[in-house]
């Protein structure tokens, strides 16, 4: 659990990574200057000034390691919002960015040749966080500050995310209120949970909280999967089995996002099967499922505001100095970014920079969207 803190404190139990690479350096004023830098000597011996301190103008070069695309929100919301906020608090500052395409060993190629071109600071999605730790240690051995960005991982000098667990239980909540919607008792019958890629921590933390939600209301949890890499093909065929068994059927089903709601649905569709379905992400494809009445509610998290304090959080790290935060989570200086749930009545709420309404009616019959207000 997260322990909270005066904004702009560190931890009292574990020194930052920053702290620590002080630490070695000592007074010796051009090595600090060195390590303050990220190993500037690297890319060019001229601009030993260049991004001292925060929002600076200088040379600073950024690695932002996102970890795949068949989620939408990482190639058209996180890395165009980091890149202007990134623009924002430091013109001269250059953004390299790379997309592991879930491969956890192609990300830890493209952690370690930042570590060897020598960038500033770098900012990692994990594809799998518990595989990072060899790859923290090159990049601690170049003085190169690390944030840990929407996924967690121990050792970073700053993490930004959503509060998972708090997702998790707007989920299971979600979940009860479309039940509760449709008539149904949620002591009734089974419900079966889709979980997100055991891989990823944050998935663990949503499932955490919806399971701490529904077991409260009597919930009846009868089946649970791990969906592999998010892959919504895996959340249909396990669907499917199940369904084929011979057991009663579920009256609700949780999906972890709204790409493992579409293969439930698919499931359920041609099972000829009408549970409540719920997800995340606030997707194109889960609004439109929840206009069309297929889904009952995803969970609307702002991608802005979490690419914003990464990038002033690296623009910090790179002028050396220790980022501001809110709180602390695992003893890492921490920022949380609120979620909130969305349903048929409230997508017209989402409406906005981030979701725009052409989208979400493309393709679907223009009713739903005028009977939900979308314009």
């Amino acid at each position: 659990m997260r322990t909270s803190h005066p904004r702009g404190s560190s931890s009292a139990t574990r020194p930052s990574r920053l702290h620590r690479r002080l630490t070695v350096v000592g007074a010796a004023v051009a090595i600090s200057a060195l390590a303050l830098t990220g190993c500037g000597n690297q890319k060019g011996q001229g601009n030993d000034e260049a991004g001292s301190g925060s929002g600076s103008d200088g040379d600073v070069t950024i690695a932002l390691l996102l970890p795949e695309s068949k989620t939408t929100r990482y190639e058209s919301l996180d890395k165009p919002n980091f890149e202007k906020y990134v623009a924002e608090a430091n013109p001269d500052a250059k953004v390299e960015y790379r997309n592991a395409n879930q491969d956890a060993s192609q990300q830890q190629q493209q952690f370690e040749a930042a570590v060897t071109e020598g960038v500033d600071v770098i900012v990692l999605d994990p594809v799998d966080a518990s595989a990072v730790a060899s790859s923290l240690a090159k990049a601690e051995a170049k003085q190169i500050p690390v944030v840990s960005y929407d996924r967690f991982f121990e050792g970073a000098d700053y993490y930004t995310s959503f509060d998972n667990k708090k997702i998790g239980n707007l989920q299971g909540q979600a979940l009860l209120d479309g039940l509760k919607a449709k008539g149904v008792d949620p002591k009734s019958g089974p419900v079966w949970m889709v979980n997100g890629d055991p891989k990823d921590p944050n998935a663990a933390d949503f499932k955490a909280g919806a399971e701490e939600t529904l077991r409260s209301a009597g919930v009846d949890i009868a089946a649970d999967h791990d969906t592999l890499d998010w892959n919504p093909d895996d959340a249909r065929q396990w669907v499917e089995g199940q369904l084929q068994g011979g057991g009663q059927k579920p009256i609700a089903i949780y999906a972890a996002n709204d790409g493992t709601a579409g293969g439930v649905l698919a499931a359920t569709t041609k099972a000829k099967q009408d549970p409540v379905v719920t997800g995340q992400d606030a997707e194109v494809d889960g609004l439109q499922n929840i206009l069309k009445g297929e889904q009952y509610a995803t969970i609307y998290k702002s991608i802005p505001p979490q690419a914003e304090f990464a990038a002033k959080a690296a623009i910090a790290l790179a002028g050396g100095e220790e980022p501001k935060a809110a709180t602390t989570y695992k003893d890492t200086p921490t920022d949380f970014v609120e979620a909130k749930v969305v349903t048929k009545d409230t997508i017209k709420d989402i409406v906005g920079d981030q979701i725009k309404a052409s989208d979400i009616c493309k393709g679907i019959d223009k009713k739903l969207c005028q009977d939900a207000g979308i314009e």
